[in-house]
């Protein structure tokens, strides 16, 4: 089965950190650019972070810049996403998604295929 899943969620206090993971399993990703987007109760999904295939290019939403950091093991076929200083509008669930180069398709604004989420919970 073709499926991303991501893990490392939680409840974590202001100033805390957090690493999310999205595993790929069924496939490899190493031809996908990857995607970080999260959505907030009320609010519509917005991207975070995205990472090039080769890992060579990464780049941030302003709001997280300085405190996400986007990374990717091909080797283990998984995306990290390390958050530092949370803050409580960092408050979401969170979800990785990948975007197929062998049809055109970047982050974030292209097509692929999306985890469940994982849902982060910033407060004290």
């Amino acid at each position: 089965q073709l499926q991303l899943v991501e893990s490392g969620g939680g409840l974590v206090q202001p100033g805390g950190s957090l690493r999310l993971s999205c595993a790929a399993s069924g496939f490899t990703l190493d031809y996908y650019d990857i995607g970080w987007f999260r959505q907030a109760p009320g609010k519509e999904r917005e991207v975070v972070s995205c990472i090039s295939s080769s890992g060579g290019s990464t780049n941030y939403a302003d709001s997280v810049k300085g405190r996400f950091t986007i990374s990717r093991d091909n080797a283990k076929n998984t995306v990290y996403l390390q958050m530092n200083s949370l803050k409580p509008e960092d408050t979401a669930v969170y979800y990785c998604a990948d975007f197929p180069l062998l049809f055109g398709s970047r982050c974030p604004g292209g097509f692929g295929s999306w985890g469940q989420g994982t849902q982060v919970t910033v407060s004290s």
